[in-house]
């Protein structure tokens, strides 16, 4: 299995830190970001694999980070998972464009799992 880049945001650093012990035990290189106005550079930088992003954030939304990634050519297929624990994180996640939905709180194996069959491992 090839390491695939995964890039997370979420403003809580309590959900950053615990993605990013979970999915680093994965063997992928994890980029993890609580400062959503960050988003577009290190996408733009690292080229993730996947990206994984909380909806409800300050300064730049999680479904603005979905729109932005949809509306340029270079990103417009790279897989993105929407987290939130919204009841209509879903229909703004999807509706945006993102890929996947989780709700949160969610499960260390769901996560894993939805993360694997993703970047399609």
């Amino acid at each position: 299995m090839s390491s695939k880049k995964i890039f997370v945001c979420d403003d809580d650093e309590g959900i950053i830190d615990l993605l990013g012990m979970i999915l680093e035990s994965t063997g992928h290189d994890i980029i993890l970001e609580t400062n959503s106005l960050n988003a577009r550079s290190i996408i733009e930088n690292e080229r993730p694999d996947l990206i994984i992003t909380d909806l409800w954030m300050p300064m730049v939304s999680g479904d603005q980070i979905v729109k932005m990634v949809r509306s340029s050519p270079e990103h417009m297929d790279t897989p993105i998972l929407v987290i939130s624990a919204s009841r209509d994180g879903e229909k703004i996640a999807m509706s945006s464009g993102a890929t996947a939905f989780m709700s949160k709180p969610f499960d260390m194996d769901t996560i894993v799992d939805k993360v694997s069959t993703l970047i399609g491992h």
